[in-house]
């Protein structure tokens, strides 16, 4: 059964966030965890800005912890094993990592979907929005705590 794992944020401990939101910083270890498992990642982001964000910090990780990705329509023809973009994919992957504010239309062609509460307010209602569209199409949820 295709499944939606939360991941539910907390406050950062100083109060302030940091230049990546949290939920970004966490869905790159993911998709590091996911690689290194030998499964295929997309992260889809809101807009061209915050994919290339998440491709910065993707390449500032050092020499132990790379992960092969590339920016979507960039990189080998069929894809890196993690893709990051703000449209639909083009390529087949097992995982969908999403950072959009919105459910994706596509997010069902994937068998493992993982998504984020932010501590945020608006962020924190648009995720319950997503909570709701996911459990409407009869998916699996999960929710876990980040502490």
């Amino acid at each position: 059964m295709k499944k939606v794992t939360f991941y539910i944020m907390q406050e950062s401990k100083n109060g302030t966030e940091a230049s990546m939101p949290q939920h970004h910083i966490l869905a790159c270890k993911l998709a590091g965890e996911f690689y290194q498992q030998g499964q295929r990642v997309y992260i889809h982001a809101n807009d061209e800005s915050a994919a290339n964000q998440v491709d910065e910090y993707l390449w500032q990780l050092d020499a132990n912890s790379f992960v092969p990705h590339n920016l979507q329509g960039e990189g080998p023809r069929n894809g890196a094993p993690v893709e990051i973009g703000f449209q639909p994919p083009c390529h087949r992957y097992q995982v969908l990592i999403n950072l959009h504010d919105q459910t994706p239309q596509f997010a069902v062609n994937f068998n493992q979907i993982i998504d984020f509460v932010p501590h945020q307010d608006g962020l924190k209602q648009q995720a319950r929005e997503r909570y709701k569209h996911y459990r409407q199409t009869g998916l699996q949820l999960l929710t876990v705590n980040v502490e």
